[in-house]
């Protein structure tokens, strides 16, 4: 399992970062790295940081958004340290392992998502992963360096893959299949007065969580879009007004 796993940066401001991410990545065997705008990776902090494992570093991509950067992953985890309206059901970094380890199917990619070193993953960066995740600290000083982040979570994920086995692996839709089975949602739902014109996104987020949790594959995901085209059709004359 964990030669499929990826991690993702979103938008590093520090590129010693970047360098000690690389290498606590290379120390648990986790090779895949890719980065979400941000800084120079080049740095001279970033190469000086990263030691034996400048190979990573040199070898990362870079994606203009998250969305772009997790398209062809089927697993996703989003990182985070706050808890609230829209990040419920927050894993730890050994669930996500158990997680990871019952549902990977052999050719699936799974990625880690870690955000800003000063504000960490937008809501809606969030809610484009399949589950969130966080490292439980003290209450007292809960701030965690990006580096340390990324170890703990590559070093749960080492374990998993010594222990894989068990649970029938899923075949699950890939991340760029969703995110259009939730913009087909959006746009049709919109047209029938489903959803809030002032705050779309309040219901689209709960309905991205009853997806997530729903696992759908790639079939599941067409025959729904096929129920929504039909709705298209049908309600090609709608006015956008209710009837009561």
């Amino acid at each position: 399992m964990i030669k499929d796993i990826i991690i993702i940066l979103v938008e590093p401001q520090s590129p010693g970062n970047i360098g000690m991410a690389c290498r606590a990545m290379k120390n648990m065997g986790v090779t895949q790295l890719r980065i979400v705008k941000g800084c120079n990776r080049f740095d001279s902090e970033a190469l000086k940081f990263a030691v034996a494992a400048r190979d990573l570093l040199e070898s990362a991509v870079v994606y203009p958004d998250l969305a772009a950067a997790m398209s062809d992953c089927t697993l996703t985890v989003g990182t985070t340290r706050r808890h609230g309206k829209y990040r419920q059901e927050i894993l730890s970094p050994a669930e996500v392992s158990s997680h990871l380890r019952e549902q990977a199917a052999p050719d699936c990619r799974a990625a880690i998502v870690f955000g800003r070193e000063d504000s960490g993953l937008t809501t809606e960066e969030l809610s484009l992963c399949r589950w969130h995740a966080t490292i439980p600290t003290s209450r007292e000083y809960g701030s965690l360096n990006l580096a340390q982040s990324v170890l703990l979570f590559c070093y749960e994920l080492g374990k998993a893959s010594e222990s894989a086995g068990g649970g029938r692996p899923l075949d699950l839709a890939k991340s760029g299949e969703m995110e259009s089975l939730f913009g087909h949602f959006n746009a049709t739902l919109n047209k029938i007065g489903f959803l809030n014109e002032q705050n779309p996104e309040h219901m689209m987020r709960s309905l991205r969580r009853i997806f997530f949790r729903a696992n759908l594959d790639s079939r599941e995901v067409t025959v729904l879009r096929g129920m929504l085209t039909q709705i298209d059709w049908a309600s090609s004359a709608f006015d956008g007004r209710k009837r009561s």
